[in-house]
């Protein structure tokens, strides 16, 4: 019966009657291949994607070792270990500059990255074989002392002075892992040790709010971008050199005044008509109750007009204007009424003899059918007054527009309301 190498260190197995007077120097051979197993030995991998290491039948092999030393390769190698009957441990070194991935037959494998040294074991279970990385999960009971510590491919460098800054620390493992993913340096994350109760303002660090969302001692803030607060309580001085945009604005709770639409009443009484094509002089009407009536009667036949002046204050943004009329009708005709506002700025020095801008007639609004009620026509559109200025008379000429109007008597003009637009908080 001839010689077998079928065990995991292929050693030669000498068959019955074989060997004959060798018996000695075979069995010696087999006691030196025995020691090989625990031996250091290392194997130069092919500069390829596949390597198969296999080791030799019955004599001395370097594959044999338990500490095997991979050098050469340069680029990611699959390495078969060869024969897929071998069941054995390992510990492999990979002196490559690529990953090597261990594999023995269709089952697992372990990939040692360059650099690297893992322990591994085949099950040498032929064309199914695993490759085990016996190192997983390992639980070391007594005290391990590293150089150097990676995790997940990452180096370690906080030293251990560092890492004892967490003895005591009662956080989860769920709160540590919040700090996976992290890239602040130490120096960014000194920022947060203050050493002080949470809510107050430390120089050169950080600020935590406390349970109440108060924070406490804070001197100065400097903003480049935007604050939005829900609410914001100033108890001392605010100086603000920029602009100061709000929706609403109050002073000791009282809303404050702002730039914006303005208005100006101007009663029939501080209107003259026009010479030409004029309507009815100023007339005082007595009702039977309460008021009497201030007011311009324009008649229904024909356009008729009057005048007045407004000084608009410097605040104004000298842009376009708009008008509401104010009237009323003794009688019962529903009839409408339209009502025009044209007007030019008159600056110091300028003639006063100059057209008005262009004429703006109010839609037309229809008179309730009782007598001397009061009347409000919508707001018109928007008027543009001509030569529009600061520190000018601005002339404004009122007038009814018949053609645009169906009421068949007279319409009685109390007074108009202007809108006008400022821009500046005041006068000056």
């Amino acid at each position: 019966m001839a010689s077998t190498y079928v065990n995991d260190l292929r050693l030669e197995e000498i068959g019955t009657g074989e060997a004959s007077g060798t018996w000695g120097t075979k069995t010696n051979v087999n006691l030196e291949l025995i020691g090989e197993a625990f031996s250091y030995g290392s194997e130069a991998i092919a500069d390829a994607s596949t390597h198969t290491i296999t080791i030799a039948d019955g004599e001395s092999d370097q594959a044999r070792s338990l500490y095997l030393k991979c050098t050469g390769g340069g680029q990611a190698c699959t390495v078969t270990l060869a024969p897929n009957t071998v069941s054995k441990v390992w510990l492999i070194e990979n002196a490559t500059s690529a990953t090597l991935t261990f594999s023995q037959g269709t089952g697992a494998n372990v990939a040692v990255a360059a650099g690297e040294v893992k322990m591994i074991a085949t099950d040498g279970q032929g064309s199914g074989a695993v490759v085990y990385d016996l190192l997983t999960d390992v639980n070391l009971a007594g005290t391990t002392a590293l150089a150097t510590l990676k995790l997940g491919g990452t180096t370690v460098t906080s030293t251990a002075a560092e890492l004892n800054i967490l003895d005591g620390v009662t956080s989860t493992a769920a709160e540590l892992n919040i700090l996976d993913g992290v890239t602040a340096t130490a120096a960014e994350l000194n920022y947060n040790d203050t050493g002080a109760a949470v809510g107050t303002v430390v120089a050169s660090k950080t600020v935590t709010a406390d349970a109440n969302k108060d924070v406490a001692s804070l001197r100065n803030l400097t903003l480049t971008g935007e604050l939005d607060a829900a609410t914001l309580d100033i108890s001392g001085n605010a100086d603000i050199d920029g602009t100061l945009e709000a929706d609403v604005l109050t002073v000791d709770g009282v809303a404050a005044k702002v730039a914006g639409l303005e208005t100006i009443y101007v009663p029939a009484t501080a209107m003259y008509p026009n010479t030409t094509s004029g309507c009815a002089d100023i007339a005082q009407v007595e009702l039977s109750n309460g008021p009497e009536l201030k007011c311009l009667d324009f008649d229904p036949s024909s356009d008729e007009n009057a005048q007045f002046t407004v000084c608009f204050p410097k605040s104004w943004n000298e842009g376009t204007i708009t008008f509401q009329a104010f009237w009323t009708v003794t009688g019962t005709d529903t009839g409408t009424v339209a009502w025009g506002l044209s007007g030019v700025s008159i600056a110091d020095d300028a003639s006063v003899n100059t057209a008005f801008g262009t004429n703006v007639v109010a839609t037309a609004k229809a008179f309730s059918g009782t007598s001397n009620d009061m009347t409000v026509s919508a707001a018109s559109g928007a008027v543009t007054v001509a030569s529009a200025a600061v520190d000018t008379q601005t002339y404004f000429q009122i007038m009814r527009d018949v053609s645009a109007d169906s009421q068949a008597g007279d319409a009685r003009l109390l007074g108009i309301k202007l809108f006008f637009t400022t821009d500046a908080k005041n006068d000056a």
